[in-house]
């Protein structure tokens, strides 16, 4: 089943839906396929979820079964806090995808946007005791802000959401051990930042420890001077987003479907 005969079989919600949801839906799939483009998707596994506009209690999570690069705007599935799902679609979700998702976004009203993936140097980061270490510039972004959570099998009991919220906390970031990588933004294109720079640390923290020769990490005062410059950049933000909505569209990409 191709990409164009899944968007033929997904009717349009533009114009079905308020603006508001519909520009979350379109930026939300376009996340979905910008982690395919860049090698951080997990088949049909792993899962990103934007809360609805207005709303406490809605959030968009995608269509179990899809892959990535096949989600469009249209597609999303719309549920609520219980887990029901809201609006007439054919799709399901997946449930270690709601226990997580719906764990943050009950509990942090400040995140519009949480982002899980499974990429094999985040699941051999999360494996390492010592967590993610300030070796690299990018990873000063997580200095100080970064939550771990201990792994207690794939997330489909409840109960964990007490668990999951206690350690991420305030952070914009957290690791599951043994598992993956979580961020979480006020927007799609915060989180989808956040997980893009994330996944280079931990990619260049396996490749410097396979060195062999002993790292150099900065002093605490580099590394707090560090992260508060990325705080002032939020700017840069913006600029990559629109630079990778047309990667998209010069891809064809059917994420606006």
């Amino acid at each position: 089943m191709g990409v164009d005969l899944i968007a033929d079989m997904v009717p349009s919600l533009q114009g079905k839906v308020s603006d508001e949801e519909w520009a979350m839906r379109v930026d939300l799939a376009a996340c979905y396929q910008l982690v395919a483009h860049y090698g951080m998707s997990d088949m049909i596994f792993t899962h990103i979820s934007a809360r609805v506009p207005g709303t406490e209690d809605q959030f968009l999570i995608n269509p179990y079964g899809l892959f990535f690069d096949e989600i469009s705007a249209s597609s999303l599935v719309k549920v609520d806090i219980d887990g029901n799902v809201l609006g007439d679609t054919s799709f399901k979700i997946n449930p270690a995808g709601y226990t997580i998702h719906s764990a943050v976004h009950s509990a942090r009203h400040d995140v519009s946007c949480v982002l899980h993936t499974h990429t094999t140097a985040g699941m051999a980061v999360s494996a390492q005791k010592q967590g993610l270490l300030p070796l690299s510039q990018h990873s000063m972004m997580f200095y100080n802000r970064l939550a771990y959570h201990g792994y207690e099998g794939i997330a489909l009991n409840l109960d964990e959401r007490e668990r999951l919220v206690k350690d991420l906390d305030d952070n914009i970031a957290m690791i599951l051990r043994n598992h993956g990588l979580l961020t979480v933004g006020s927007t799609v294109s915060e989180a989808f930042r956040r997980i893009f720079y994330l996944e280079k640390s931990c990619q260049s923290q396996i490749e410097a420890l396979a060195g062999g020769s002993e790292l150099i990490i900065p002093p605490k005062d580099v590394c707090e001077t560090a992260v508060a410059q990325f705080t002032d950049l939020s700017d840069r933000n913006t600029l990559e987003w629109a630079g990778c909505l047309r990667i998209l569209d010069r891809k064809g990409s059917n994420f606006r479907h």
